[in-house]
């Protein structure tokens, strides 16, 4: 029923408002309570991890290379010049040895007995992509390290991956399309299914046959555990031994949830972030309550495994005396930690954050990350997944900074870490076993960054001017948002390429508030005209009260809308 009166629908209208601001209220103080949730996204340092559950750990190889590689421009007198401060640039310094104060309080060099392992990146699993994200009707470009690759569904709902280049004339299959569930390459037409078998060339004459060699490279590739991962080597068979398994996401009634992100810094500097601890309080201070700058403090580490196929042990703070949380790294890129927790009822109850990089280029990466547990608080289920994934973007950007101009340093200065870096024992343990788990196997890596190694990369960094296929219609559909970009040219540095081509959830939900602040925007207007024209005062207030309605539904959606696609940035305070 309408209200009778003027002052009926002005009550109205003030109630209604009245809600809204409840309403807020009592999501913001449900976001307080998820808080350590949503970073536990992105970082595994942020919740106790008393048990754990280890990934399969090949043994160590039994023959064992003695050898040092360093780069052409190596300087041994490098860490010299900065070791002491207020030292000139220009005046050649000889090298100093370590005091002891800074020896007990520095990480110390490699151990002599340590060599280094046969080691061939090839034959490794590496994560692509989130199964659930993988595009029903189109190809999906790829890279590892300088490999390029193209992942697609085939007629039999398989998943399929080539080298992204057809075999005619070099052209990127990934920009083309799926007929009849064969991939077209669209510069001439050719079509290639299963094993990468050429099946059609329309420019062929009809009684001619299909040249043997018209063919492209294949990689096998596994669908496991709602991850498609991919066999680099095309020499050796798949090990599937290699192939990760996580059991706590293998539990009846397990849980969680997963996001994917690309960022613009070497695979090798985002492992160390994410197996950094100590910059939580300060880089994400406030971001939730539980990081804050002033709970800053030494930690203790304890390594208790190192083999060539990575690292484990345990860290906690020196102020409680315990080392409570567990961390594991496994070759080639595979970061996790685990946590059992009983319940009041005395049901034992399963944690995990896995973290699964992949090297995507020089200064390219992309991150899986995926959260889960048997028993999820009840107010997660409150929140969209989408607003999940932005504030786990969020805790990326507050990092890109620093990390990106890290990833540059190591670049022009050519030197391993232990020339540049001055990693506290009591803060960047984790930092340096990685660092010197690259000593051993990075021989066998396209380009690595060791402790005391480094090779540089033998290619040039590829550039590329315009993407393709998913990466393609997206950004000509969506253009950036938030960052300057244009329709053909993905940032890295903006959340929408970083994330949102990525996550079909995400993209979904973008195009659908879209769709509803266009569609209220044009009621808002239609009821504002017609309150102009109507001559009742009653009428009018209704039309203005449900135009009012329409613009805070307006803004609600642009407010969605810019959380997805606009990055964070990072306000400077004193505290």
């Amino acid at each position: 029923m309408w209200p009778g009166t003027t002052h009926e629908t002005c009550k109205s209208l003030f109630f209604f408002i009245l809600f809204v601001f409840a309403t807020f209220l009592f999501f913001f103080t449900l976001h307080s309570s998820l808080l350590l949730h949503n970073m536990a996204l992105v970082n595994p340092f942020l919740s106790a991890t008393r048990t754990f559950l280890p990934l399969r750990v090949s043994a160590p190889p039994k023959k064992v290379l003695r050898w040092t590689l360093y780069s052409p421009s190596f300087k041994p007198s490098l860490r010299s010049k900065h070791a002491t401060c207020g030292a000139t640039a220009d005046i050649k310094a000889t090298p100093l040895a370590d005091s002891e104060e800074d020896r007990a309080v520095l990480v110390g060099p490699t151990s002599e007995k340590e060599g280094k392992g046969e080691y061939d990146w090839t034959e490794e699993w590496y994560p692509l992509y989130l199964t659930q994200n993988v595009p029903e009707d189109a190809p999906l470009g790829l890279t590892v390290f300088d490999k390029q690759l193209v992942l697609f569904k085939d007629g039999n709902s398989q998943f399929r991956c080539y080298e992204d280049r057809c075999p005619h004339r070099l052209a990127k299959l990934s920009e083309g399309q799926l007929f009849d569930g064969r991939l077209e390459c669209l510069y001439h037409g050719w079509q290639f299914e299963g094993e990468g078998k050429c099946v059609k060339i329309p420019q062929l004459p009809a009684d001619a046959k299909i040249p043997r060699t018209a063919c492209v490279k294949t990689y096998e590739v596994r669908d496991s555990q709602g991850v498609i991962w991919v066999w680099m080597s095309l020499k050796t068979p798949p090990n599937d031994s290699k192939l990760p398994w996580f059991e706590n996401f293998a539990r009846p009634g397990f849980r969680d949830i997963s996001t994917t992100h690309e960022l613009p810094y070497d695979h090798s500097i985002l492992l160390e972030n994410l197996m950094d601890p100590a910059h939580v309080p300060i880089s994400h201070d406030r971001t939730d309550w539980t990081a804050k700058r002033e709970n800053a403090q030494p930690l203790g580490f304890e390594v208790t495994e190192r083999t060539d196929r990575g690292f484990a042990g345990w860290w906690g703070t020196e102020k409680d005396g315990s080392k409570g949380n567990f961390l594991r790294f496994e070759a080639p890129c595979v970061l996790q930690n685990n946590k059992e927790f009983v319940d009041k009822n005395g049901e034992t109850n399963y944690f995990s954050g896995l973290f699964l990089c992949r090297p995507t280029g020089q200064g390219k990466s992309m991150l899986i990350v995926r959260f889960g547990t048997t028993k999820s608080s009840p107010l997660v289920k409150v929140f969209p997944k989408w607003y999940l994934h932005q504030n786990a973007c969020k805790v990326f950007e507050q990092d890109m900074g620093f990390l990106s101009s890290q990833n540059e340093i190591l670049l022009k200065e050519k030197v391993p870490t232990k020339q540049l870096y001055l990693n506290l024992k009591s803060s960047d343990t984790w930092v340096a076993e990685y660092r010197k788990w690259m000593d051993k196997v990075g021989h066998g890596m396209p380009y690595h960054f060791g402790h005391s190694t480094i090779s540089l990369p033998k290619e040039p960094a590829v550039v590329e001017h315009a993407p393709a296929g998913l990466v393609a219609g997206q950004s000509a559909s969506s253009p950036a948002k938030g960052v300057i970009g244009t329709l053909h040219a993905p940032n890295l540095a903006n959340r929408y390429f970083r994330h949102v081509i990525h996550c079909k959830g995400c993209r979904t939900v973008v195009k659908a508030f879209q769709a509803w602040q266009n569609a209220l925007s044009a009621v808002a207007v239609t009821l504002a005209a017609l309150a102009i024209l109507v001559s009742g005062k009653q009428w009018k207030a209704i039309l203005l009260a449900s135009a009012s309605l329409c613009s805070i539904g307006v803004y609600a959606c642009s407010t969605a809308i810019a959380m997805n696609t606009t990055n964070f940035v990072r306000t400077h305070r004193r505290l």
